[in-house]
């Protein structure tokens, strides 16, 4: 019979903000980098360096700012053509 760990391995998946600028932030996740604009995302905009870096990553595709109470799909970052509606 198999036996079952009791303890879930570490999560291989990252998710971390490499740099922020007046215009938007760049956020590293699994290796890809992606630019988000203030404009386009507004809920960053007047958000702390501190509550913007403090991003939590589930599941392979979703994006979590408890303090700021955002989600994003990495799905929509990865393929913007297929999420026409905009941020607001």
């Amino acid at each position: 019979m198999a036996k079952i760990s009791n303890e879930l391995g570490k999560s291989t998946l990252n998710a971390e903000v490499l740099n922020i600028s007046p215009h938007g932030l760049w956020l590293l996740v699994n290796e890809k980098e992606f630019f988000l604009l203030f404009s386009e995302f507004p809920w960053f905009l007047n958000a702390t360096v501190g509550q913007i870096c403090d991003v939590e990553f589930y599941h392979g595709k979703h994006l979590h700012w408890p303090e700021l109470d955002v989600d994003i799909e990495l799905d929509s970052l990865e393929y913007p053509q297929a999420y026409p509606l905009k941020y607001c």
